[in-house]
């Protein structure tokens, strides 16, 4: 029995399989063997899930390949040759070398290589002859492109079709060249919970995202997840892949990309008469050179250039020099591309064609799905990630040292206004019941036919009311969501028992609710725990449309207050003329209460004991009572 297991190994990483043949090989005969010893070179059948470089038990992974494919060609079939069954002798192949990339183009059945050059092409050419009797020529190949990015952008994705919900905000940084693909998370976990950002920093790393120039691969780029939310009850894992995804390109349609090409770096060995026309063709090919150095009568000349420009250039060498020229070439990484506007003309790429890389995002309105284009689905977004990129001309920077202001409900003012305007694009004004009461119609009397104002019922006065959607709060509150995870009960006891101190300090109405409308035939019951009320949703009734339709019942008489980060819910609770409290807003706002509350227990219960007939003896006596 084999397996991967290493100490360092994520658990859904590890595999075992069992092994069918030990065999140990003597040119092309072999034994087997029941065991091999440590240090022992052996053959291994009946594993599938095996790879070149791959270290089994306690040895590590090899080293990747040093060398990195920058060309890539079409494979030309025979007539009639199936391009699937070409394509498994390929991946095979793809297998037992690493160096070798096989992709299969669906939209026009067409496999492609990629390789390092010629040889390698000369190579696998053979072996498909020699092993599978497979006959292939190749086109004349292109150039393996990059692209990244100048300054930093932030790309937004969004993912609501009906009983679904995701958002993603990532932030796009360019890194430095060669350093690849970096993928952080900076997002607050009241936002976005633990496991949800996990998900996407995997969408970010399971796929090749593609750039809006040529439709290349992008590198070179660092990726933070800085702001996100899910839904508890419409949220699957596959929105949030929908949501990654787009973020990425919606950002990349928004960034200034760079095309970057392959660069060689060369050293070019050739007649000292031949230094002229070697230097007009590389400053020709746009490479950078180095003064040439003479040994002997030949001349070393090295520097650097494209490969697009250098890949068939060891024959022209050959050629005026009658043989005695000679081209060697390593990668030396990518660079910007030395003619960007002509490669992205030639090669015709539409980013907002390709169907497989959409940068639009998906909302809902009156249970349909819309989509909205990438340019105009910023407006859209439900959470503001609080990136202010390229503005900071037009805003004044903050004193330095300034203290931060603290996080309760009157720091939560301006997502109201946000969501207040948000509410008022899709369903038209909100008219609060306490400000916006219209003028009273005048009414006749009977005598004189005179009008005069009907009066208006006066708001009644009494105390604030405060709803709160407890699953909501249970699971955007850390602490809660720790003791959920083991007894859910427990969390729901815990959060009664704050909300009943927060209660007797406030001295609001405080009403708590939690979901049983999956509990067939449930009915709804109101219970008294202490001092709140706490209430059970009947059956097929969620918590949200308990706390809509209370909103709307006790906002005619009282002022309501609801704390909940649902964002759905905030927009009606505005709609009702109701105030909001986030779960990050309304936790603050309660671990204040209990400072307080422990504060005044502090000053009434002090630690000295209390001695009345001493301190009236030390008044007798006209001294300072003692302490």
């Amino acid at each position: 029995l084999l397996t991967n297991r290493r100490e360092d190994m994520e658990p859904e990483a590890v595999w075992e399989e069992k092994a069918d043949q030990l065999r140990i090989y003597s040119g092309s005969k072999f034994q087997t063997v029941e065991e091999a010893p440590a240090g022992t070179v052996c053959a291994v059948t009946g594993l599938s899930r095996t790879f070149p470089g791959q270290g089994l038990g306690i040895e590590p992974p090899g080293a990747p390949p040093s060398l990195e494919p920058v060309l890539t060609y079409r494979v030309l079939l025979p007539e009639g040759t199936d391009p699937h069954t070409a394509l498994a002798k390929l991946r095979l192949l793809e297998e037992e070398d690493p160096q070798l990339h096989v992709v299969w183009r669906e939209q026009l059945r067409e496999i492609h290589v990629q390789l390092m050059g010629e040889v390698q092409l000369d190579i696998l050419q053979s072996l498909l002859a020699e092993r599978f009797g497979l006959e292939v020529s190749f086109d004349a190949g292109g150039i393996l492109y990059r692209e990244t990015i100048a300054a930093p952008v932030e790309g937004v994705g969004h993912y609501e079709p009906l009983r679904h919900y995701a958002e993603v905000h990532l932030l796009l940084e360019p890194g430095e060249r060669g350093s690849g693909l970096r993928f952080a998370a900076a997002c607050p976990p009241d936002m976005l919970e633990g496991h949800w950002q996990r998900l996407v920093l995997t969408h970010l790393e399971e796929r090749e995202h593609l750039g809006v120039l040529t439709g290349s691969p992008i590198t070179d780029m660092k990726i933070t997840l800085v702001a996100g939310r899910a839904h508890l009850k419409h949220t699957e894992g596959g929105d949030f892949r929908q949501a990654t995804y787009r973020a990425v390109r919606q950002g990349l349609m928004e960034a200034e990309s760079i095309l970057l090409e392959p660069w060689y770096d060369f050293r070019l060995e050739l007649p000292a008469e031949s230094v002229g026309r070697a230097l007009s063709d590389l400053q020709r090919m746009a490479g950078e050179t180095a003064p040439p150095e003479l040994e002997g009568e030949e001349a070393v000349l090295t520097g650097r250039a494209p490969v697009a420009c250098l890949r068939d250039y060891g024959r022209e060498v050959t050629a005026y020099t009658r043989g005695r020229g000679r081209l060697f070439c390593t990668l030396g990484g990518y660079a910007p591309c030395h003619d960007q506007e002509a490669v992205v003309a030639a090669l015709d790429y539409d980013p907002e064609r390709d169907l497989e890389q959409p940068a639009d995002s998906v909302f809902c309105d009156h249970g349909a799905g819309y989509t909205v284009k990438w340019d105009q689905v910023k407006a859209h977004m439900h959470v503001d990630s609080g990136l202010r990129l390229g503005q900071e001309e037009e805003t004044e920077a903050p004193a330095a040292h300034a203290p931060a202001a603290p996080a309760t409900y009157s720091g939560a003012q301006a997502l109201d206004k946000e969501l207040q305007a948000i509410y008022e694009r899709t369903y038209g004004p909100v008219k609060r019941r306490d400000l916006f009461q219209p003028a009273p119609r005048p009414e006749r009397t009977a005598s004189s036919g005179e009008s005069r104002p009907r009066a208006v019922p006066p708001r009644q006065e009494g105390p604030e009311y405060l709803l709160v959607d407890g699953y909501n709060i249970i699971f955007a509150w850390e602490e809660l969501q720790a003791v959920a995870r083991d007894n859910l009960d427990a969390a729901r006891q815990l959060l009664m028992d704050l909300l009943s101190n927060y209660q007797g300090f406030k001295k609001c109405v405080v009403i708590l609710v939690f979901d049983v409308y999956k509990v067939p035939r449930g009915l709804e019951e109101v219970i008294r725990y202490h001092n709140i009320y706490v209430v059970y949703t009947k059956e097929a009734e969620t918590a949200d449309a308990y706390i809509e339709k209370a909103t709307f019942e006790i906002g005619k008489k009282h002022r309501v207050k609801v704390a909940t980060s649902d964002g759905a819910e905030q927009l009606i609770i505005l709609g009702h003329g109701a105030l909001r409290l986030s779960a990050t807003a309304f936790r603050a706002e309660v671990e204040q209460v209990e400072g307080e509350i422990a504060g005044i227990l502090a000053r009434n219960n002090r630690r000295d004991k209390a001695r009345p007939i001493q301190t009236a003896m030390d008044r007798a006596k006209g001294r300072k009572p003692s302490s």
